[in-house]
């Protein structure tokens, strides 16, 4: 075990020489010589030592020697007293076992319980996340329904609004043309008795008092005001049905991704006309086969980002464009924004990373996005320069693969 000789120690004081690069006594020279506990405490301070609970006077340790064996190994070493008949010391013996064995197992064990606390720390933390990602999908699902139930709801009231908005524009046109003939004819009063005279003064009185050449002008701009504002709410309704799609379900459709992207920015337009200025930049592209309600919540997700990189103070651009590339078919969502520094980029799909403040986001939106795209056989790319602005590409093949989701 020592790769020592017994001659080279029985009978000498060099038994340190075995173990130690430095003189110093062994355990059971401190015993023979009777030292204090404390010195042997100092001595073997990080050697787990113990008094043997059999023999009394007798100590306990375990080291490890890396100078001993193949690399090194640990020894369990006991020392106690030999005594005459009188008790008194007279000799000690100190014996050694290798342990080096128990050590690997207990080493392996703790490792293997290590990774498996690991194991379990991550897979715990996936499960948390796949939860919360399906609590966010189930309330993306419960908003689509609300917003198709709302839109069905308002679209009647409105259809009728609008309906009779039309007949009163129609019937003020044709109360103008019966009110013409009532027009003060100055040949016509002339020739009048002083009943009608007096009738027709009462006539041109009125209309000066409520000026009706006024109202003749400014009437039928408020009703034309007034259908361009009912046309533009049914159209935001049908960008709404357009966007939750919940008719669709999980059906893949062919659609024009610009009428999505056109849907969606109307929806949130409300969180995008205070920060930044809307360019559209749209190639021709060909149709794709896709979930459109899905992609939809990744246009909705990229452009309220877009909007909220703007700095405080300043009025920024988010450009939207697309275009087609083979098979393939993108889109990008870019701002002007304060860019994403380089530590943060590497980490924004991930779930629940997010820089904004409690209570500001989830840390899901890009991940779900993410999700989504893939599902799709797509890809996500982006660029972004601190101070500039950032740049989001979102690919997806035309026609989904025969393996797809």
């Amino acid at each position: 075990m020592t790769g020592r000789p017994a001659a080279d120690m029985v009978g000498t004081a060099n038994h340190w020489r075995i173990f130690y690069e430095v003189e110093r006594p062994t355990m059971a020279d401190l015993i023979v010589d009777g030292a204090p506990r404390d010195q042997l405490t100092n001595l073997y301070r990080n050697k787990r030592l113990t008094r043997s609970p059999v023999v009394a006077g007798a100590f306990e340790a375990e080291d490890y020697f890396p100078f001993l064996g193949d690399g090194g190994c640990w020894l369990y070493f006991t020392a106690a007293p030999l005594t005459d008949a009188k008790g008194q010391v007279i000799g000690a013996i100190e014996t050694l076992q290798d342990v080096s064995e128990r050590h690997r197992a207990e080493d392996a064990l703790l490792r293997h319980q290590t990774e498996l606390e690991q194991l379990v720390t991550k897979r715990t933390g996936e499960l948390a996340q796949a939860q919360e990602q399906l609590m966010q999908s189930e309330k993306l699902a419960s908003i689509g329904q609300l917003a198709a139930g709302v839109a069905h709801e308002i679209n009647n009231p409105i259809g009728f609004l609008q309906s009779n908005m039309k007949s009163l524009q129609g019937y003020f046109e044709q109360l103008l043309r019966v009110m013409e003939h009532f027009e003060l004819n100055p040949e016509l009063a002339a020739s009048a008795d002083e009943a009608c005279t007096r009738w027709l003064e009462e006539v041109a009185a009125l209309k000066a008092e409520v000026d009706f050449d006024y109202l003749k002008t400014d009437i039928p701009v408020l009703l034309a005001e007034s259908l361009e504002g009912i046309v533009r709410v049914r159209r935001i309704v049908q960008d709404l049905r357009d966007f939750s799609r919940i008719d669709s379900g999980q059906n893949w459709e062919w659609v024009d991704l610009r009428t999505g992207l056109d849907s969606t920015l109307n929806i949130v337009n409300n969180e995008i006309k205070y920060r930044a200025e809307v360019v559209k930049e749209y190639a021709d592209i060909p149709q794709v086969e896709c979930l459109p309600p899905q992609l939809n919540q990744v246009f909705m997700n990229l452009m309220v980002n877009a909007a909220q990189a703007m700095p405080e103070g300043r009025r920024g651009t988010i450009t939207l464009r697309c275009g087609s590339n083979g098979q393939e078919v993108w889109v990008e969502v870019a701002d002007s924004g304060e860019g994403i520094p380089e530590e943060n980029l590497r980490r924004i799909f991930d779930p629940f990373f997010t820089t904004k403040p409690v209570g500001k986001g989830t840390g899901l939106g890009l991940s779900l996005s993410y999700g989504i795209v893939k599902k799709h056989g797509g890809r996500i790319e982006v660029d972004s320069t601190v101070g500039v602005g950032t740049r989001f590409r979102v690919i997806v093949p035309i026609q989904r693969s025969s393996g797809g989701s």
